[in-house]
Parts: structure tokens; C-alpha cells; sequence
């Protein structure tokens, strides 16, 4: 990836590698149209490109169906090897993809404890394991929490850290570039340049799991300011008569929404101690108390999708993380709420489902990895 870090951040051979990465394969005349660039001043640029892997020509093909055959640029597959970690309180669990964020491989080490050394040992071993002998062009590393520009965690409440230079003691431990990012924002990333908001300038990402996560792409631009790892969505009111939070709000998204919240509700109404998975299936099977409990965090969930909405005026909402079967489980209730706080003549709110593992996690922080090595700091 050298030739491309020794490249200004504004060079139009970035831009030319980003478009090709989103939107590929493109044949030079679509690029020359979105880049505003001469057939020619493509075929300079994108040469040191092909040369150094990161974009090939693909097989011929007529452009619009007539005229000569062009030979569209297309991202390479199975070339180059970036590993993304996504860290939680007890594990980090890693993929290796390639530039494509194509997962080659996966593997997983619990954490010894929450000491940075510790962690730092436990990232060194996954990035070892998957890196499999091979160089590995950057690692990306994801985590619930505050983080700088710098790959400094300023806060994970998971960990327990405060001002942690993360990305400095893996980058000093592996000798490969490493970039830390919040994990909604990561995911963001992915979703953006490789899942359901590919192509599309403007777009939300809910998450919903352990916490409430809220990802925004306008204009094409991942919104990632540091506040973004403070989860402040979660303290959005979506329910009036809802429970209160730790921090003493009444029926905010943290406190309705999370899986433990839901657990929580289900154990004070019945006694009973059920986890997430089977709540939802007693509400499929009919269950009355579970039926309720979920279909009031479906109304909550449609509520905060609403507006999200109306506020940023984007009509796609993916809707992702652990807990994300509670779309499927309350879909009409969503729908209505989402029907009830939005003005009839508004646009219809697109929802697309992305049901998310710790891998599907991992492979955003490997998206955040390839996005610095093709356009450098974005932050």
C-alpha cells in the first residue's frame, strides 16, 4: 500500500481508488463522469494503481451495450490482507479480509483481563493467527467507547479505560499500521462501503444489542465526530411510561431497547429468568407478557427510527447489532410507529435488516483499516 501512503490526502488517485472500491467494477467514461476527470487523466492515475494491486482491469465488456469493448477497473480479489478486531469486555475477535473486506479467515482469544497489557496480548495473538505468515497491510481494532484521531481510547466503559493510546502499543507490538475507531462508527464504515448503504450518499445505522448504537453517512461522509462513542442516541425518550436508566431518564432507548433492558422487564413481570433468544420466541409462539414487552420495544424502536428520520432527512435506516431479531419479531409495530411520527406525504422510511455477529463487527473495523490505507486519516 505504499504507493498509495505516500499520496496527498486530496489526490484524485484516493478519490479514483475510492470509487472504484464503493462503486466497481465502473469503465473509465462512468468514472470520468463521477470524478470530472479526462478519459486520459484516468488512465495516468489509475496506472501506479495497477501496478501496485490495488485495482485491475476486468474482462471486456460494452459500455451501455454498443461501441468499442472497455475493460472496466474493478478492486482485485484475494489481494492484500487487512485484519479487523472488534473488542469487547472479554474478548477480541478478529477477521482477515482482503481489500475487498472479503472474510479469508477468523479467530477469536479471550481476554486475560481488562489490563492494556493484557488486551495488547490478546490482539498481537489474533492478528498472528491470521495473518498466517502473510504481511498484513493494516489493522483495524473496534470498541465501544469514546476515541480520537490519534487511535487513543479516551473511554470504554467495557474495559474500564480512560486515555488508553491503543493504536500506538499495537502499532509498536505488530511493526503494521493500526487504526482504532468506535464500533457503531466502524460498522457505519462497512455498511457503507461494503453492505447495504454501498452507492448510497445518505443513509442512518441503529444498532441495537448491549447497547443502542446510531451510525450517519450524509453526502457520501461517515459522520464520526469523538462524541460519537458516547452512545448519546441511547438516551433519546422513546417511551414516556418506560423504565428509568442508570443516569435517571425516563424511557430512553438504553433503558427499553438493549437486550439486557428487555431481560430486565421480563424478569420483574414473570420471576422468571429468560434470556433474549427466548424471549422473542415466546413472543412468536404468543406469549402474553412476552408479546407485550416486545411489541412496546418494537413501537419504542420505530419511534427512534422516526426520528432519526425526520431529524437527518435520510429515507434508508439499517438496522443492525445482536438484539436486531427484534425487528422481525415487532415488525408491524415498528412499521405503525414509524407510520405515526412521520408526516403522511414524507417519503417511506427504507429499513433493511443486517443481522450482526462479532464478526460482522470485526470485518467493519477491517473496513476502517482499508479506508486509511486508501484515503488516508479520515478523521
Amino acid at each position: 500500500m505504499n504507493v498509495v501512503a505516500s499520496l496527498s490526502p486530496d489526490s484524485p488517485s484516493r478519490l479514483l481508488a475510492r470509487e472504484v472500491l464503493i462503486g466497481g467494477p465502473l469503465s473509465r467514461g462512468e468514472l470520468s463522469r463521477r470524478l470530472g476527470l479526462s478519459v486520459a487523466s484516468l488512465t495516468r492515475l489509475s496506472k501506479p494503481l495497477i501496478e501496485a494491486g490495488i485495482l485491475q482491469e476486468g474482462r471486456e465488456v460494452l459500455e451501455g451495450g454498443v461501441g468499442r469493448p472497455t475493460r472496466p477497473l474493478e478492486v482485485p480479489g484475494g489481494t492484500h490482507r487487512f485484519v479487523g478486531i472488534k473488542l469487547t469486555g472479554e474478548t477480541a475477535s478478529g477477521v482477515a479480509t482482503d481489500l475487498r473486506c472479503q472474510t479469508l479467515a477468523t479467530a477469536q482469544e479471550q481476554l486475560g483481563s481488562e489490563s492494556v497489557t493484557d488486551v495488547v496480548d490478546a490482539i498481537a495473538a489474533v492478528v498472528d493467527r491470521l495473518a498466517d505468515g502473510r504481511p498484513v497491510d493494516g489493522i483495524g481494532i473496534s470498541i465501544g467507547g469514546k476515541v480520537d484521531g490519534d487511535g487513543t481510547v479516551l473511554r470504554a466503559p467495557f474495559l474500564h479505560w480512560r486515555t488508553v493510546p491503543l493504536g500506538d502499543l499495537v502499532q509498536e507490538r505488530t511493526g503494521t499500521p493500526v487504526t482504532v475507531e468506535n464500533d457503531v462508527v466502524a460498522l457505519t464504515v462497512g455498511e457503507q462501503w461494503f453492505g447495504a448503504g454501498r452507492g448510497i450518499s445518505n443513509f442512518a445505522v441503529l444498532t441495537v444489542g448491549a447497547g443502542v448504537g446510531y451510525g450517519l453517512v450524509i453526502n457520501d461522509r461517515v459522520i464520526a465526530p469523538v462524541d460519537a462513542g458516547l452512545g448519546l442516541v441511547g438516551h433519546y425518550p422513546v417511551d414516556s411510561a418506560g423504565p428509568f436508566c442508570q443516569e435517571g431518564h425516563r424511557g430512553c432507548a438504553g433503558a427499553v431497547l438493549t437486550m439486557a433492558a428487555i431481560r430486565g422487564q421480563f424478569r420483574m413481570a414473570t420471576q422468571e429468568d429468560c434470556s433474549y433468544e427466548e424471549i422473542l420466541e415466546r413472543a412468536r409462539n404468543g406469549d402474553r407478557i412476552a408479546s407485550l414487552l416486545v411489541g412496546n420495544a418494537g413501537a419504542a424502536l420505530g419511534t427512534l427510527i422516526a426520528a432519526v428520520a425526520n431529524l437527518t432527512m435520510v429515507n434508508l435506516v439499517v438496522l443492525s447489532g445482536e438484539g436486531v431479531a427484534l425487528a422481525e419479531v415487532a415488525s408491524e409495530e415498528i412499521s405503525e410507529s414509524i407510520r405515526e411520527h412521520r408526516d403522511p406525504e414524507a417519503a417511506p422510511v427504507q429499513l433493511e435488516r443486517e443481522p450482526t455477529d462479532f464478526g460482522q463487527w470485526a470485518r467493519g473495523a477491517a473496513a476502517v483499516a482499508i479506508q486509511n490505507s486508501i484515503l488516508g486519516p479520515t478523521r
